[in-house]
């Protein structure tokens, strides 16, 4: 479907970055649906930011929608079946706790796994995305000594294979169909 690499998302692994090394983003990419169409499907309805400043912004990207949620609470990373009715959708969770990857086609949760145990991948097909994440360099079978260089951005790069959306720099620069995560667990 797509030969991204790791590379291509270096730029938005720094956009979320506190310059020490740590990251903080959920983002999500699903493919053949517009802004309005995935904001739906996770109930957020387009317009300002409430009081907490949380929210979801919608890029309209190549072949689909990304996801960025600003906030904590991980929507866009627990909403995947939502996301993947009738196509497939892809998250990837980077936080001071977490990093971790999910799919979900057509409402069924293909695989799930965290960036640093690979090898204890679960879901309805595993092993499906297996020869994408070993020529990101994701470390599969727990055998490299140290953790991947830069394991954020080869999951981004394995949702985008997985998905076919592909969001660059300058469709992240584009104003965004935003709204706000106020009203939904675990923020209410």
């Amino acid at each position: 479907m797509s030969s991204a690499t790791a590379a291509a998302y270096k730029w938005l692994c720094q956009e979320f970055s506190d310059g020490l090394g740590e990251i903080w983003l959920f983002a999500g990419f699903v493919r053949d649906l517009s802004p309005e169409q995935a904001l739906q499907r996770i109930g957020v309805i387009p317009g300002p930011l409430g009081e907490s400043g949380f929210g979801v912004a919608a890029y309209a990207a190549d072949g689909g929608t990304a996801l960025i949620e600003y906030g904590w609470g991980g929507i866009i990373y627990g909403c995947g079946r939502e996301l993947s009715e009738g196509t497939a959708a892809a998250a990837v969770r980077a936080t001071i706790n977490n990093r971790d990857f999910t799919h979900s086609v057509d409402g069924r949760l293909i695989t799930t796994f965290s960036l640093y145990s690979y090898r204890f991948r679960e879901g309805d097909d595993p092993d499906r995305l297996q020869a994408d994440a070993e020529d990101l360099g994701m470390d599969i079978n727990s055998d490299q000594l140290d953790f991947p260089d830069d394991p954020v951005s080869s999951a981004l790069a394995l949702a985008e294979r997985a998905t076919g959306v592909h969001l660059s720099p300058a469709r992240f620069a584009h104003p965004a169909l935003i709204g706000s995560t106020d009203h939904l667990h675990p923020y209410r």
